[in-house]
């Protein structure tokens, strides 16, 4: 660097030109060993703010929360009363997301940021709202995975919850059941296929819609039916390799809503590295999460006997083309309530502070 730029009145403020500006002038009234200090100091000092310039850091940071105190997420009741050991700093320990304190003691009500509700242990009236004045800025949290047709009672919680955190897209806080994560492959392996197609079902009603597709459809092709309605239940480590035996899996939901994608489709079909074939919202609405050509939608076939043709005759190469995906994404299931109610925090700075669902019925049944 030339000495002359230094004369400048005003170098670059913040720079490195004005850091080793600086130090050059000091260096003229030093000795020989402070100026050899002073320039291993210009040499650090330059990499210092090339590295900030950069971008680069020396250890990778979790998710910037965008406040300065740590928050406290209160869990009323954990869902299902599956109380869960909070005595680590989960958050950050387990997914690396720094101040965030979850806590299930009732005691911190008046300190907690943020309180959670579980629809279903107050749908059954198995828990009941603090009966604490609630504290100036704390906001309420609904919590439902399930679809509008099995969620009861929400009348009586009109101007309650601030934010809502369910499987829609358009809930304050999405909590979906599996997501595609980029993990570029370069082969990818389909297990051996004996059979042609399986369907997990515990509940079977005559008046579903699912129950009603998989009749007609079952005129036209078998299907092997495993779950507790045919008295077959698969244990949880039976669950995977049982599916990924078969060509395809029907992925049909128990009722039919927006963004209503359940744990039939990712953990069911597509983790076990098996085609599904979908009943549930419409093929647009399931694009938004899973490429075009990765499912089969009952709605593109103008009978179910057509559907079966479609999966008798379908040749090899055409059924390897449904899992190309593989060769970018891998399933990421979404399973542990501590890492849901982590997300929370993630969240937090960018949802409306204030706000009130005046009719959560009206909201979740649109």
């Amino acid at each position: 660097m030339k000495q002359e730029f230094c004369q400048e009145p005003n170098p670059p403020s913040g720079s490195a030109v004005q850091v080793q500006c600086k130090l050059l002038l000091k260096m003229r009234t030093c000795s020989l060993p402070m100026l050899k200090a002073l320039a291993s100091a210009i040499i650090f000092a330059v990499i210092l703010w090339n590295l900030n310039f950069l971008g680069y850091q020396s250890e990778v940071p979790g998710p910037t929360l965008g406040h300065s105190e740590p928050l406290t997420v209160l869990i009323w009741h954990w869902p299902f009363h599956h109380t869960l050991n909070l005595s680590t700093d989960v958050c950050a320990d387990r997914y690396k997301i720094k101040g965030c304190q979850l806590t299930g003691d009732h005691r911190f009500f008046n300190q907690a940021d943020v309180v959670v509700f579980h629809h279903r242990e107050l749908q059954q009236g198995k828990v009941r709202l603090p009966t604490e004045r609630r504290p100036p800025g704390q906001n309420w949290v609904w919590v439902t995975l399930e679809s509008p047709t099995n969620t009861k009672a929400l009348t009586g919680w009109n101007q309650t919850f601030n934010w809502v955190m369910t499987y829609r897209q358009d809930s304050d806080i999405f909590m979906p059941y599996g997501e595609l994560v980029r993990h570029p492959s370069a082969s990818v392996d389909i297990p051996t296929k004996t059979g042609l197609v399986s369907w997990v079902i515990s509940n079977y009603h005559r008046t579903q819609k699912r129950v009603q597709v998989y009749r007609e459809l079952s005129r036209h092709l078998q299907v092997n039916i495993y779950g507790k309605a045919n008295k077959k239940p698969l244990c949880p480590d039976c669950l995977l390799p049982t599916t990924s035996r078969y060509k395809f899996y029907l992925a049909f939901e128990n009722s039919i809503h927006k963004d209503y994608i359940t744990e039939k489709l990712w953990r069911n079909a597509l983790l076990a590295s098996t085609v599904p074939v979908v009943l549930g919202p419409p093929r647009a609405n399931y694009e938004k999460f899973i490429p075009a050509d990765s499912f089969i939608h009952t709605e593109d076939f103008s009978s179910m006997k057509e559907l079966a043709s479609f999966l008798k005759t379908m040749n090899s190469s055409r059924y390897r083309a449904f899992f190309e995906w593989r060769k970018r994404y891998r399933v990421k299931l979404y399973t542990d309530w501590q890492e849901r109610f982590c997300t929370i925090c993630t969240r937090y700075p960018r949802l409306a502070q204030g706000q009130i669902y005046p009719d959560l019925a009206s909201w979740f049944s649109a």
